[in-house]
C-alpha cells in the first residue's frame, strides 16, 4: 500500500527495540552489510523464506527433542544427541536444533510423478512432503527389541530390478526386520507402499508405528484413529495409512503420556487419540511366532499430500503416460563396466535424474524441492548427455515462462548467473540434438542476452569493475555478495551461445551483436584476472577481483568445465585446480568451508573434469573418492560431514551431484573437442584387467549419438580394441582415441575401431 512508504519505519523499529531492552537492530544490520560488497539485493528473499521455515522447525525441535530423549527418534537424532557418537553436536546456546550430521535420505517414486516419499538411512518412511512418518520395529515377549534407528549397522540398498525401491534390512539378537519402500500407481493415483517382513527366534510383535517427525525433525500429528475394521489409520482427518491385515492390538499416546512405544504392553486397546501439542504417536501390533516370518503391506495414498514448494498435478505433467521404470530407461545411454560400485552409482544417477524431472527440474526431493536455474542447467545437461532428450526439452520449455519482462531469468533474486545458464543450456540442447531453437525460444534468447549486456554495465564507467556484472549473491556457497567471476563466466558463455543460436535462426545482425559483446566482455574479465594475478603473485583465479584465494575459487572452475572458455591446459585453470587440491580438500574431496562446511561431491567432480580435460591422471583419484562417499543407496547429499560421512547441508539426495556423476562417466568414454570427439580418455586401467565387455551409449554428441565398446585383445591388457558406432547427423567427426596408458590414435575417416598397445603405466 503506497501510504505505508510514508511511515517512519526506522524510528518505530528503533523505539520498540530500545523500549524492550533490545539492541537497536538497524546499526547491527548496517554492520552486517559492510562485510559484503554493496548490492541491490542483500540476500534472495526466497532463501530467507526457506531459512526461516527451516529454523522454525529447528526451534520446535529444541523444545521437544532434548526433553524427551526416551522416545524413539529418527536416526539422525539418535546419533546427533548421543555424546558417544562422532555425530554428537553440543546444544548449549544453539537456538535451533537441526539435522547437521545425517542429512541422508533416498526418494522413491514413479516417472513424472511429483510425489516423492523419502526413506532415511534406517528405513523411516516419510510418505508426504515434509510430513509425518511410518516406521516399524520388533519387540519380543521377553523384552528384547529391534529398533532400526538405534542400530549401529543396517544394510540398505536401492533395488532397481523391478522399478525403484529402497530396501532396509536390520538384524539384532535373533530378530530380523526387512522393509521395502516404493511407489506405485493404482487406478491413476500414486501410493506409497511399504512391504515389511519380521522374523524372530522368539515370540513377539511386529509394530507398525506412526511417528510425528521426519528427517528434519518434528512434524505435527494432532489426531489419529484406527478405523472400525482395524485396517486403516486416519491421520488429522485427512490422510490414510492402510494395512494389509487388521491390527491385532493397537495403542495411541499423546505428548504428555510419552511415546506410544512405552505403552505397547498395556492390555487395553486405545483406538483414538488427540494431542493439543501435535505429538500423537500410534502403534499397530501383529503377532510374530518364533521362526515364522510375518509379512505386512502398508499403503499410503499420496494424492492428498503436499508435493513441495513447486506445485503440480497429482501425478505430473499433462502428458503423463504411466510408463514403468524399465520403459522410461529403455534406449537411454547405458553403462556396462566391471566395477560394481561405478555401475550402481551410474544406474542410480539416471533414476535420480528422471525422478527429479517430473516437468520442472528439482535439485532434490525434499529440502530442495524447488526450482533454481543453476541446478537445472547442470541437470538438464546430464539428461541430454544420457539420452533423455524429450525430458530435457520439456524442462527447457518451462524456462521462458520464468523470464521477467526486462529479460531476467528469475529463480532467486540477485543471482546474476541465471541468464548465462539458460542461454548456454538452450544452445547445448540444439547442439546435441541437431535442432534449431523453436520460435518460442527466440524471443527469450534475445531478451535474455540483452539483459546480460545491460546488466554488466551497471557499475560506474570510471570504476575498475566497469563491464562486470554487479555484486550479487550468486552461487550461495561462494560467500557474501561480491563481483563473482562465476557470474561473469556464465555471462560470457551465455552471450556466445545466444550469438550461435541467433545465427541458426537467421538473425545475422543479432549473431554479430552478441559475439562482439562477448568478445568485449571476455577482454574485461581477462584484464581483471591479470590484475588479480599480479596482486596474488600466481595465476590461480580468486572468486572475485578483490578476494584472496579461498574455497570460493571453486566457482572459477566453470570457465574450464563445463563452459570451455579457455584451453584445457590454461595456466589459470590448472593453478586454480592445484590451489584447491592443496588447500581445500579433505578426505579426497573438495571441502567448502563457507556455508556448506562439508565435502561436496559435485564440486569435487568439477575439479576432476578440469584434470580429465588436461590429461592429468589425478582426475581418477577424485572420482574414486566421490564414489566412496556415496550412500548405500548410491546417493550424495549436498555436503558431506567429514567425520560421520553423512549429510551436513542441503538435500540428502542431491540432483546436481547425480548429474555430475552421470556426466563424469560420459566424459570418461566420450567428450568433445572443437572439431571432433575424444574417446576412452578416462577409462580406468583396472577395468581392462578382465575379459568383460566395457560399453557406453548411445550418448548424444554435437555430431550425433555414439556408442563406445572396449575389449581386451591380449592377455594382461597389452592390446585393447576401442570400437564405436555412430548415428551421425552428417559426416563422421574426427575421432581421437586417448586411452590412458596407451598410444594415442587419431582414427582414419572410415574407421570404426582401433587396436592400441600399452606404452606406459595407466592410472588406477
Amino acid at each position: 500500500m503506497p501510504w505505508m512508504k510514508w511511515l517512519p519505519w526506522r524510528f518505530i523499529v528503533r523505539y520498540i527495540a530500545r523500549a524492550h531492552g533490545f539492541l537497536d537492530p538497524l546499526p547491527v544490520l548496517a554492520s552486517l552489510r559492510r562485510f559484503a560488497e554493496p548490492s541491490e539485493v542483500a540476500e534472495p528473499l526466497e532463501l530467507l523464506r526457506a531459512g526461516v521455515v527451516f529454523h522454525a522447525r529447528g526451534l520446535i525441535n529444541s523444545r521437544v527433542i532434548q526433553h524427551n530423549l526416551d522416545w524413539i527418534w529418527p536416526y539422525w537424532i539418535e546419533e546427533q544427541f548421543n555424546p558417544y557418537s562422532n555425530a554428537f553436536v553440543p546444544r548449549a546456546f544453539s537456538l535451533t536444533h537441526v539435522n547437521l550430521t545425517y542429512r541422508n535420505w533416498t526418494a522413491v517414486g514413479h516417472p513424472d510423478c511429483f510425489h516423492m516419499p523419502v526413506v532415511d538411512p534406517r528405513g523411516l518412511l516419510t510418505p508426504h512432503y515434509d510430513g509425518w512418518s511410518v516406521d516399524a520395529a520388533i519387540v519380543t515377549d521377553d523384552g528384547e527389541n529391534l529398533i532400526p534407528s538405534r542400530q549401529t549397522e543396517v544394510a540398505q540398498h536401492l533395488d532397481t530390478i523391478d522399478g525403484l525401491a529402497v530396501v532396509t534390512r536390520c538384524t539384532a539378537q535373533g530378530m530380523q526386520l526387512l522393509n521395502q519402500a516404493s511407489v506405485r500407481v493404482s487406478d491413476g493415483e500414486p501410493e506409497s507402499v511399504s512391504v515389511i517382513e519380521a522374523r524372530s527366534d522368539r515370540d513377539g510383535w511386529l509394530m507398525i508405528l506412526l511417528r510425528p517427525y521426519n528427517p528434519e525433525g518434528v512434524s505435527f500429528i494432532h489426531e489419529a484413529g484406527l478405523s472400525r475394521d482395524r485396517r486403516r489409520w486416519v491421520v488429522d482427518d485427512k490422510f490414510d495409512v492402510r494395512f494389509s491385515e487388521p491390527a491385532e492390538r493397537h495403542h495411541l499416546s499423546e505428548y504428555r503420556a510419552g511415546d506410544v512405544y512405552t505403552h505397547y504392553n498395556e492390555l487395553e486397546d486405545t483406538i483414538h487419540g488427540i494431542c493439543s501439542v501435535g505429538l500423537v504417536t500410534a502403534a499397530a501390533l501383529y503377532r510374530v511366532r518364533a521362526g515364522v516370518p510375518r509379512r505386512m503391506e502398508v499403503v499410503v495414498p499420496l494424492a492428498l499430500g503436499d508435493i513441495g514448494a513447486e506445485q503440480g498435478s497429482s501425478i505430473g505433467n499433462e502428458n503423463f503416460q504411466n510408463l514403468s521404470w524399465s520403459q522410461e530407461l529403455q534406449g537411454r545411454c547405458q553403462l556396462s563396466v566391471p566395477d560394481p560400485l561405478y555401475q550402481t552409482l551410474y544406474d542410480a544417477a539416471l533414476r535420480t535424474l528422471v525422478l527429479l524431472s517430473p516437468e520442472d527440474v528439482f535439485p532434490g526431493p525434499y529440502t530442495y524441492k524447488r526450482f533454481w536455474f543453476r541446478d537445472a542447467a547442470y541437470m538438464v545437461n546430464a539428461l541430454l548427455c544420457t539420452g533423455f532428450v524429450e525430458r530435457a526439452e520439456r524442462a527447457l520449455n518451462c524456462f521462458p515462462g520464468r523470464q521477467a519482462l526486462d529479460g531476467y531469468f528469475h529463480s532467486q533474486q540477485g543471482e546474476w548467473d541465471a541468464n548465462g545458464e539458460v542461454l548456454w543450456i538452450m544452445e547445448r540442447f540444439c547442439r546435441l540434438t541437431g535442432r534449431r531453437p523453436t520460435d518460442g525460444w527466440h524471443t527469450a534468447i534475445k531478451r535474455g542476452a540483452r539483459w546480460i549486456c545491460r546488466k554488466r554495465r551497471a557499475n560506474p564507467k570510471k570504476s575498475a569493475l566497469y563491464g562486470l556484472l554487479p555484486a550479487g549473491f550468486s552461487a550461495e556457497h561462494l560467500g557474501l555478495n561480491d563481483y563473482y567471476y562465476w557470474d561473469n563466466f556464465w555471462g560470457i558463455a551465455g552471450l556466445r551461445s545466444a550469438s550461435r543460436l541467433c545465427g541458426q535462426t537467421g538473425y545475422p545482425e543479432l549473431e554479430k551483436e552478441f559475439e562482439e559483446e562477448a568478445d568485449a566482455y571476455q577482454s574485461v574479465v581477462d584484464e581483471s584476472l591479470a590484475q588479480a594475478e599480479r596482486r596474488l603473485g600466481r595465476p590461480a583465479m580468486p572468486a572475485a577481483p578483490s578476494r584472496r584465494l579461498d574455497p570460493g575459487a571453486i566457482g572459477c572452475v566453470v570457465a574450464g568445465y563445463p563452459l570451455q572458455l579457455y584451453d584445457s591446459n590454461d595456466p589459470r585453470l590448472m593453478d586454480t585446480a592445484d590451489y584447491l587440491i592443496d588447500n581445500c580438500f579433505v578426505g579426497g574431496g573438495f571441502f567448502q568451508d563457507m556455508v556448506h562446511s562439508g565435502i561436496n561431491a559435485y564440486l569435487t567432480l568439477h575439479v576432476a573434469q578440469l584434470l580429465l580435460r588436461a590429461g592429468d591422471g589425478r582426475y581418477f583419484g577424485l572420482m574414486q573418492s566421490v564414489a566412496e562417499m556415496a550412500s548405500p543407496t548410491g546417493q550424495w547429499p549436498e555436503a558431506i560431514h567429514p567425520r560421520t560421512g553423512g549429510g551436513c547441508m542441503g538435500d540428502g539426495q542431491h540432483g546436481w551431484a547425480a548429474a555430475e556423476w552421470a556426466i563424469m562417466i560420459r566424459e570418461c568414454f566420450v567428450r568433445e573437442k572443437h572439431n571432433g570427439l575424444i574417446l576412452a580418455s578416462g577409462i580406468a586401467r583396472r577395468w581392462l584387467e578382465t575379459d568383460e565387455l566395457i560399453h557406453f551409449g548411445p550418448a548424444p554428441t554435437p555430431y550425433g549419438a555414439v556408442t563406445v565398446t572396449i575389449t581386451t585383445v591380449e592377455q594382461d591388457s597389452a592390446t585393447v580394441r576401442v570400437a564405436w558406432r555412430g548415428e551421425w547427423f552428417d559426416a563422421a567427426p574426427e575421432i581421437d582415441v586417448r586411452l590412458p596408458g596407451y598410444a594415442p590414435v587419431i582414427a582414419e575417416p572410415q574407421q570404426n575401431q582401433v587396436e592400441i598397445k600399452l606404452n606406459k603405466p595407466g592410472n588406477d
